[in-house]
């Protein structure tokens, strides 16, 4: 294995669940040799102030791994223009990185799947990233391959961030032109069109729809573990983009064997898993401002026709 990929952590206004974070990746296999980028975002208002500055004073005591880089936002980013920003920085001066946000608490094997991952596939151009989070499903391959990118503990290269596109429209216009509106939305229950609709009218900040369509539209594919490398402690009200929920909640596997040798092609069966379960927890459930009406398809017309 070559050398060990940093680690960019995102941390905002929850100091306890960055605690268990911080906790559950020291306890990793490879956290001694990792390297770690620390970004914590400022506080929006007044009443953030007490919670950052507890999330600072947690991140000043991290210990535990080969070199520690904090970054204090003095203002406030959003999470979305946080980790669009430090990705980007990161990988200005590595070849890869590997992504968490503060409410993620990952499995002692996590770094080692990841770092496998990483190295297994960082010569094959058709693989565009590498995820550690599953969904509670049953009857997955142990290891395979979906279409576009992914958000809950994830990985990349330099040379594949580089097709990140954080313009919307643009986005949305490109699966217009190529004929993949369909081909995509599928890819999330047959909501992903309108989490980019809303995300283009600012009725979300998501980074991560950008990064699945830019993905998806270059054609390239995230390796999926069939069981979790990590439990998503965020679904608490704590966070800003995600309601109170159970439906994510997983155990994740405490082993690691390695990865099989596979054909670098997309499960269509896995997929349609994945759609069943999206379209079984309806988006409003879990996403907050989701909403499709009239005035909607009249924007997404505009868009598509005129720009």
């Amino acid at each position: 294995m070559s050398a060990r990929a940093p680690v960019a952590l995102f941390a905002f206004n929850r100091p306890q669940h960055l605690q268990q974070t911080l906790k559950a990746l020291k306890e990793n296999t490879l956290a001694a040799e990792t390297e770690i980028f620390i970004f914590c975002d400022g506080p929006k208002s007044a009443k953030d102030k007490e919670a950052v500055a507890q999330v600072q004073k947690v991140i000043g005591e991290t210990s535990g791994f080969r070199k520690i880089n904090i970054v204090e936002n003095p203002k406030n980013l959003g999470l979305a223009n946080s980790i669009i920003r430090g990705v980007t920085n990161v990988l200005s001066t590595h070849d890869r990185l590997i992504v968490l946000e503060d409410d993620m608490i990952t499995s002692p094997q996590f770094l080692t799947y990841m770092n496998t991952a990483l190295d297994q596939y960082k010569d094959n151009q058709r693989v565009g990233s590498v995820h550690a989070y599953m969904y509670p499903l049953k009857g997955l391959p142990e290891y395979f391959f979906m279409r576009g990118g992914d958000c809950w503990g994830w990985g990349t290269w330099a040379d594949r961030w580089k097709y990140f596109e954080a313009d919307g429209k643009i986005l949305l216009r490109r699966l217009k032109q190529s004929k993949l509106l369909s081909e995509f939305n599928r890819t999330g229950g047959n909501q992903m069109v309108r989490m980019l609709l809303d995300q283009i009218r600012g009725r979300n900040s998501s980074w991560f729809i950008r990064w699945h369509a830019s993905l998806f539209l270059e054609n390239k594919l995230t390796l999926q573990p069939g069981e979790s490398f990590l439990q998503n402690i965020g679904v608490d009200s704590s966070g800003t983009h995600c309601e109170v929920t159970e439906i994510f909640d997983v155990p994740y596997r405490p082993d690691f064997k390695g990865l099989p040798q596979m054909e670098v092609v997309p499960n269509l069966e896995a997929l349609e898993k994945i759609r069943k379960f999206f379209a079984d927890h309806p988006g409003r459930v879990w996403y907050k401002e989701w909403a499709h009406n009239i005035l909607d398809a009249l924007y997404l017309r505009k868009i598509l026709t005129y720009g």
